[in-house]
């Protein structure tokens, strides 16, 4: 009996394993070029969250390993999940050119909007993986946090400054936090 789940997993693992070199790669290029960077808080926050972002969908993915029946469909909507949290991963960190100096704060405005359009993109694909596969909605617990972390990244492409940005990290991270203590502890 050939094992459907294992087989499409393989290229969602490639993906994720992707998005999680592309984020420690960052950190290498930043540790790297530490003279001409100047750091900041925010997107070194949001950084290790999709750290855990990564980690927290490859973990919940198993869970699929019961579906029996696959669709391309099916398979295409979580692919794009996947790949929406690698173009997080991509725009995260910058790219540290030789002899450029780097402000990790301007980056972060710069890019932020594309990063947080991502974020909604992947919530909006993860709620249709679940329609996809299981024929409905999430459950109300986890339907409630894609729209608390969809709100959070519109915040993040509404408001701008360094202060209103902190915060909306650092509530992402303790909202993720909580999430994953509820929802994902096991599987």
């Amino acid at each position: 009996m050939i094992d459907a789940f294992s087989y499409l997993s393989v290229l969602l693992s490639i993906i994720v394993g992707l998005a999680i070199t592309q984020v420690l790669q960052g950190y290498r290029a930043l540790i790297l070029a530490r003279d001409r960077v100047k750091l900041a808080a925010v997107p070194l926050i949001w950084s290790v969250l999709l750290l855990f972002f990564a980690v927290q969908g490859w973990w919940a993915s198993f869970g699929l390993r019961d579906q029996a029946e696959w669709s391309f469909a099916g398979f295409t909507v979580l692919l794009t999940q996947m790949i929406l949290l690698y173009m997080m991963a991509a725009v995260v960190l910058p790219d540290v050119p030789d002899e450029i100096g780097i402000d990790l704060a301007t980056h972060h405005d710069r890019h932020r909007r594309a990063f947080f359009g991502f974020l909604i993109a992947l919530l909006g694909v993860s709620i249709a993986k679940d329609v996809v596969l299981s024929g409905h909605l999430p459950s109300p617990g986890n339907l409630a946090f894609h729209g608390v972390l969809a709100s959070t990244a519109l915040a993040g492409i509404l408001v701008g400054g360094a202060r209103a940005q902190l915060l909306i990290a650092l509530f992402a991270a303790v909202g993720f936090t909580i999430y994953v203590a509820i929802l994902f502890a096991r599987i």
